[in-house]
């Protein structure tokens, strides 16, 4: 049998090396499906509203953000979506206009619109984020505090990787 890997067990070819990234990565697809079924576990009154208004994906990912710090700015949030300042800006119009949320002048710089859920859907969003969360959070429960903290670096890596994109 031909030994097809270095001195320290990582395959030798740049083929090889491909295929176990593939193998190593195949979960990402059916991650892929478990974030794009989103729409079917949303609250009704936050259902309603994606549908009354059209709203997307995206906007989805806008409220997310949302459900996680008080209030941000558009430029932030445009950062954590890896989107442009115009796309963030136009998904905050969106979920205004549909009322998700409130955007308010920040005391601090008056420049500056800060946004944040609408009281009234606040707790179905965070409810919707929490449930989403939850198989990550049980995945998570099942590993020992090593594997948690190396996965959990593994995560930030790989959101690190998008943002530079």
């Amino acid at each position: 049998m031909i030994d097809d890997t270095t001195g320290d067990g990582t395959p030798d070819t740049p083929d090889e090396r491909d295929r176990q990234l593939v193998a190593e990565l195949g979960v990402v697809p059916r991650l892929e499906v478990y974030f794009r079924r989103v729409r079917a576990e949303m609250p009704p009154d936050v259902a309603e509203v994606f549908s009354r208004h059209g709203l997307t994906a995206r906007h989805g990912g806008a409220l997310a953000q949302l459900a996680v710090v008080a209030s941000v700015g558009v430029s932030e949030l445009a950062r954590r979506m890896s989107v442009s300042l115009p796309t963030a800006s136009e998904l905050a119009g969106d979920l205004r206009r549909a009322g998700l949320v409130v955007a308010q002048e920040d005391p601090d710089n008056r420049r500056r619109t800060l946004l944040s859920l609408a009281d009234n859907h606040r707790r179905s969003v965070e409810s919707l984020v929490a449930a989403r969360a939850a198989p990550l959070r049980r995945a998570m429960e099942r590993l020992s505090a090593r594997d948690r903290e190396g996965f959990a670096a593994g995560l930030r890596a790989w959101a690190d990787e998008l943002d530079e994109r």
